[in-house]
Parts: C-alpha cells; structure tokens; sequence
C-alpha cells in the first residue's frame, strides 16, 4: 500500500475529531477545520439544500442550518444506534447510512492533505461500547467498505492506554493519569501496569464523576491529593474544554511536583491512531485488561506436521465484542477435545474436556470436525463443534454440540 496512514476518530453525537499517523511520522497529527489553528471539533452534523442531493457536513452544515434553506440531521450517533430512519425532503435514509456517509466525509480530510495517501486501518473510539453501538459500527464499515483487518472499534478507556504506553518510557515508567473535565464535571482515568506478567498485564481505573465546586482550582487539588495518595505518578494528562479558561494556579503546582503533566483536546483521537498503528506492530509486550476485554485466553492442543503446538481460539485482551475463533481439526483417540484455558497473569491452564456423545464410531483419524468460539461475555465463550465427516469416505452428519464455557 502506497504511503500508508493510519486514521483515529474520536466520536460522539456533538462532535468528531479526526487525526492520522503514519509511520515516519514522530507522532499522529490532527487535522484542525480552520488552518494554523487547534480548532479540531467537528460537529456530528449533516445538512442538505432542499431539492438539491449534495450534503453538507461539519462546520459548514452548522452555518447552513441557520438558514431555511436546508435540513439538517443531528445526533447521527444516537439514531443510528436507535435505528431510525429519517425523513429528509421526500426522501427516507436510514441513520445508519447517514452516520457512514458522515464519517466518509471526516475520513477524506487528512488524505486531502497528503498525496498518494490511502487508510490502512481506521480505528473509531467512543466513551463507551456496547453491543448495540458495536453492531451500528460494524454496519457503518460495510457501508464504507472496511474489511475486519482494516476496522476497530475502541473506548476512550483503551484509546488512553495505546496513547499512553506509545509515548517515550519516562512518561509511563510509573503509574499515569488523565483527567477529563466538561463543564464543571469531571473524572479520572489511572493507568497501571502489571511488571511481573509477560505480556505485561495492563489496567485501567475510571473514578466516579466529580462536580468542581465554586472555587474550582482548591475543588481540583482536593481531587488531585485523594487520587495520588500513596502512588507513584509519572504524568498527568488533561483533556476537555473544562480546563480552560486559566483557573488552575494551584491545581498546577500540585500536578507538577515530580510529575509531567500535559494539556490538549485531541489525546483520544491520537490514541486511536496509536491503536491502529499496533496492530501491525510484530511485538507489543501489554495486555489491556478493560471491561470489555476478554479475561482469559482459549487453546486447543493440536499436532501439526507431527509437532504439538497450540492453536490460539480467542485471546486475551481482544474485545469480546468483535473477536471470534475457528479452525478444522481431525479426531484422533476417543471422541473428545480438550481446550486450555488460561490466565494471562497465569503460567498455569485449566483443561476442559468437552465429550462429543453420539459421534459416529469411525476408524481414527477419519473425522474431522470444525470448532467455532464465540464470545458472549468478557468471561464467558459459547463454543459450537460441527461434525463433517472425512470426505467422500465418511459423509459429515452435520451433528453439533454446543458448550458454554467460563474461567
């Protein structure tokens, strides 16, 4: 792929932020809607002229809806996720379709700004997954013709640890924070890592949501003192247009005593690109462990070329909402497969022998039998075994067994 760039959104029904990174890039970029300035909000919004087909979008929309002369489409997150479909001059469009048709829009800024560029993955992140929102994205690549290979979907949570753990190490080399503040609420992220694992185990801690008090810089630094006590900080992020406004006094001394602390809108955008990025990385020696992330990693023993090996059906740390494992293998012994189970903190597995009642006796090594694992909770993994036979010397009876099984 020519010149290769990795594409971050961060989303939500207000506004977009798009950044990009590619790999002689020191660091992602994020494309600002008015040039030489750090203007990086772009309002989730689309408008279209009365009786003409051309859409609007962004900035450009929200100046348009002050006229008559267009309807315009807000919230496109909420409703897609709704399932509406919406009417728009004599015309119904499904949210959904309209949501893709925004985010092609945001996605076409940073490749006008580079020649030959083409996205290699584009990651979208949000401040919260769900199954329902996971299946609008999913629909939304489809419609902007994203293979799985090319797609991610992550919270601000995970976009927080790629950004963080992708910067120099002095900066993670203890624990990290972010703090968040939109109005006068405001909440906490602090990043830990596990360093007697391998990968090392990775986790993050959301705080309860904070409202600052009249006297918001000593509100801050109370915040701040019960959040550090007896912890070790190396950094300190701050996102959110709360921040601004130059209030903090003391707020910043107390951040900065031993600390790096850093102040920008864009963190989860970048994150996601870092996200993007990793993906193709040959090595990344962590392990996020979030709410949404699978808790244990799932093996079959198998020979391949007369040597045992295991083969990896779901790991540990993929989203549960997204992953899923398949392979064929061939039965050899007694009807049965074993599958390993373990932590990822853990050098030791549990084996779960799942038996297949009712196979049809057949000479060893002549069934052959497809094995799918489908996650249906962090925890939890629905497991399906299709038997299909050997060929044309043994027809599949296409019989399935199907397990649930936990850590």
């Amino acid at each position: 792929m020519e010149n290769p760039c990795y594409l971050g959104i961060d989303l939500s029904d207000s506004y977009a932020m798009v950044s990009y990174y590619e790999l002689n890039m020191s660091e992602p970029d994020t494309v600002s809607t008015v040039a030489g300035s750090e203007n990086y909000h772009i309002p989730t919004l689309l408008a279209r002229r009365k009786n003409v087909g051309m859409w609007y979008y962004g900035e450009e929309a929200k100046k348009m809806a002050k006229t008559s002369e267009v309807i315009c489409v807000d919230s496109l997150l909420r409703r897609a996720v709704a399932g509406e479909v919406i009417g728009v001059g004599g015309e119904n469009y499904e949210a959904v379709d309209l949501l893709a048709l925004f985010l092609k829009k945001v996605m076409e800024l940073p490749l006008k700004l580079g020649n030959g560029r083409s996205v290699k993955r584009l990651t979208i992140t949000v401040d919260r997954l769900t199954r329902e929102n996971m299946e609008v994205f999913w629909k939304v690549a489809g419609r902007l013709e994203l293979t799985a290979d090319r797609f991610m979907v992550v919270d601000h949570k995970e976009s927080f640890y790629y950004f963080s753990l992708s910067q120099q190490e002095s900066l993670w080399l203890h624990d990290v924070f972010l703090f968040a503040c939109e109005g006068g609420s405001l909440y906490s992220y602090d990043l830990k890592r596990d360093m007697r694992t391998t990968p090392q185990v990775v986790s993050i801690h959301e705080s309860p949501r904070h409202t600052l008090k009249e006297n918001r810089d000593d509100s801050f630094v109370d915040i701040m003192n019960k959040a550090f006590e007896n912890r070790i900080v190396s950094t300190v992020y701050l996102v959110g247009d709360g921040f601004d406004g130059g209030w903090m006094k003391n707020s910043l001394n107390v951040m900065c005593r031993g600390r790096r602390a850093f102040m920008g809108k864009n963190l989860f955008s970048k994150g996601a690109c870092y996200a993007a990025a990793v993906r193709d990385r040959e090595s990344w020696p962590y392990i996020y462990m979030g709410e949404n992330e699978m808790k244990f990693n799932l093996s079959l023993k198998v020979k391949d070329k007369g040597k045992v090996a295991f083969f990896n059906l779901i790991s540990a740390g993929r989203n549960w909402f997204e992953t899923k494992g398949e392979c064929e293998v061939i039965l050899s012994g007694t009807p049965e497969i074993d599958f390993w189970k373990q932590l990822p903190n853990s050098r030791e597995a549990k084996i779960e022998t799942l038996e297949l009642t009712d196979l049809p006796r057949r000479p060893d090594r002549t069934t052959r039998v497809r094995v799918v694992a489908t996650p249906i909770a962090d925890d939890k993994i629905a497991i399906e075994i299709r038997d299909l036979g050997f060929g044309e010397f043994f027809r599949g009876t296409d019989k399935v067994w199907k397990y649930t099984m936990v850590m």
